[in-house]
Formats: C-alpha cells, sequence, structure tokens
C-alpha cells in the first residue's frame, strides 16, 4: 500500500484495495504452501511447533484447499481489477516463496539471500497497481532528482522509483532476519534449516551490519534522488539509520543475544518510521493543501 502511496501516478480505491486483497492473498497461499512441506521440521522448534498443521488443528487436505483458493483468487483479483503485471509479480512471488526458498532452506544458507528478494516485491506490486513501469527504455528512462534543483513532477515516474523501494526492503530484511536467526539459532540446527547463523554467528552480525550500513544511503541519498521524496527525507530519516547502525555495530562488536534482540527490536519499528517519513515527504505533495489549511488558489500562487 505504501507502494501505491508514494506512486506519482493516479489511483482510485478499489485499485488500492484489490492491491493489499491481492497482494494479502498471495502472501496466504505462499505461507501455507510453506507450512505444508515443512510440517515435520516446524514441529521440532518452539517457534513454530504449535501452528496449526503441527498440532492437526487442520488437515494437510485443508490446508492444500486454502493454499489453492488463495493462490488462484490473489493473481485473479489483481489481473482483473489492478492489472498483468502486478498478478504476474504475485503469482511469482508464491512461487519463489514456496518453491525456490522453502527448497533452498535446508540445502543453503542463500536461501536468506532470495526470501529478501521475495519480501522485497511487494512494494513493487504497489508501484504497478498504479501503472508504473519497472524496466527502463528509450521512452521510459531513468531520472535523478538533485538537491536544490528543479523539480518536474512529471519525471517521478522513472525506473529508479522500484529500484529505491526494491533496495530499502531487501536490506532492511537482513538485521531484521538474522537477529531473529541469531536468537532461535538451535531451533534452526535441531530441525536441519541451513542458516547462517547455525555456521557462524559473528558473519551473521557482520551481514547484518553491512546492510544495516547500506540503509544510510539508500535514504539518503538513492530515494531522494529517485525523487520519490524531497531531500528533507535524508536528513528526517538519519536518526533512525544511526540508532539501527548503532545497535547492529554493537552486535557485530561484542556479541551476544541480548544485543542481537536489541537489532531485531529496532528492525520492527524502523520499517513502519521510515515508510511514513517517505509518505510525509512525498514529492509533490502539499500537506497544508490535503489538510485544508490551505486553497487551491494559494496553492498555485506560491508555484507562480
Amino acid at each position: 500500500m505504501s507502494g501505491v502511496a508514494l506512486s506519482p501516478l493516479p489511483t482510485t480505491i478499489p485499485v488500492l484495495l484489490a492491491t493489499a486483497v491481492g497482494t494479502t492473498l498471495c502472501s496466504a497461499s505462499a505461507n501455507a504452501l510453506n507450512q505444508i512441506q515443512e510440517v515435520p521440521f516446524d514441529a521440532q522448534m518452539a517457534r513454530t511447533r504449535n501452528r496449526p498443521l503441527c498440532r492437526r488443528a487442520i488437515s494437510p487436505a485443508h490446508a492444500s484447499a486454502f493454499a489453492i483458493a488463495t493462490g488462484v483468487a490473489g493473481p485473479a483479483l489483481l489481473c482483473v481489477i489492478v492489472n498483468p503485471t502486478t498478478a504476474l509479480l504475485g503469482a511469482g512471488n508464491i512461487a519463489l516463496y514456496a518453491g525456490a526458498y522453502t527448497w533452498m532452506k535446508r540445502r543453503s544458507v542463500a536461501n536468506t539471500w532470495l526470501g529478501a528478494v521475495v519480501g522485497a516485491v511487494p512494494p513493487l506490486m504497489g508501484w504497478t497497481a498504479c501503472g508504473g513501469r519497472l524496466w527502463p527504455s528509450i521512452d521510459y528512462p531513468i531520472h535523478t532528482f538533485l538537491p536544490f534543483s528543479e523539480v518536474d513532477l512529471s519525471m517521478i515516474d522513472n525506473p529508479l522509483g522500484p529500484v529505491a523501494f526494491f533496495a530499502l526492503l531487501f536490506s532492511w530484511q537482513f538485521p531484521h532476519f538474522m537477529s531473529l536467526s541469531h536468537i532461535v539459532r538451535g531451533s534452526y540446527a535441531q530441525a536441519g534449516y541451513r542458516m547462517l547463523s547455525v555456521f557462524n554467528t559473528s558473519k551473521t552480525s557482520a551481514v547484518s551490519l553491512r546492510h544495516a550500513a547500506l540503509l544510510l544511503p539508500i535514504c539518503s541519498v538513492l530515494v531522494p534522488l529517485s525523487g520519490l521524496t524531497t531531500w528533507a527525507f535524508a536528513l528526517t530519516s538519519l536518526p533512525a539509520n544511526l540508532i539501527c547502525i548503532r545497535a547492529a555495530w554493537n552486535w557485530w562488536r561484542n556479541g551476544g543475544d541480548k544485543r542481537a534482540r536489541t537489532v531485531f527490536q529496532h528492525s520492527l519499528w524502523y520499517l513502519p518510521v521510515v515508510m511514513g517519513l517517505m509518505m510525509f515527504h512525498k514529492q509533490g505533495m502539499n500537506w497544508s493543501h490535503w489538510l485544508g489549511l490551505e486553497s487551491k488558489e494559494e496553492e498555485e500562487e506560491d508555484v507562480d
């Protein structure tokens, strides 16, 4: 929904709601298919042993019917009410999560990087739902918005916007998941999942720190450079990034479950705060007019 909100292209309430519901159905299908495949392993971990299939609260046939129904309904809703591109992204994410990612979890530590791709796709679905495109072309070139330069609002719809979205969500997942996987590494090891935290805790914290640090230039340079926000976002997002970098640094330098838990707790508030700031600093947004504090005539006079 933040992808829809930050898109410079017009949209409607039905498109916004259909995107949200369709994405939710795709997510439900992917998670159900994942849990169907992992019942024997989920039953061995404290954090997952109470899932419905592990408790036999529902049958595998019931779960499969739910997964198929939501897996068909989600992309269908997106295709009919939104557009085929968004539907393809939703269907592709189901396949990527329930197929490749689930398969890799017991075979390679690279599963986390693939999972981060899955988590970075939903805001792209919001972008394409409004008619935005993902790939540059001759008639859809990349534009950059330098500080203090004149802004042409018609150029905000360019491929650098979804790149900034993807980079933000991709990197955020590493401090979030690496810290969580460190805390429950014993359970992952018992169930046979090949997570980096099971094999090398120092590398786990290093990956977390690396991506926490990457979030700073993503927010302070890439996002405003893409035109999604004004350059004021580079300043207002700075405290959130510095807090998370400091926590990730402390975990990498000193180790320990307590410091990993701090990184995880910071990751929970970080994303809604940063997304909220992005929407507040959206390029071309006039909050005074939106809140009714300024008339349209006054706004036009300010532009002149």
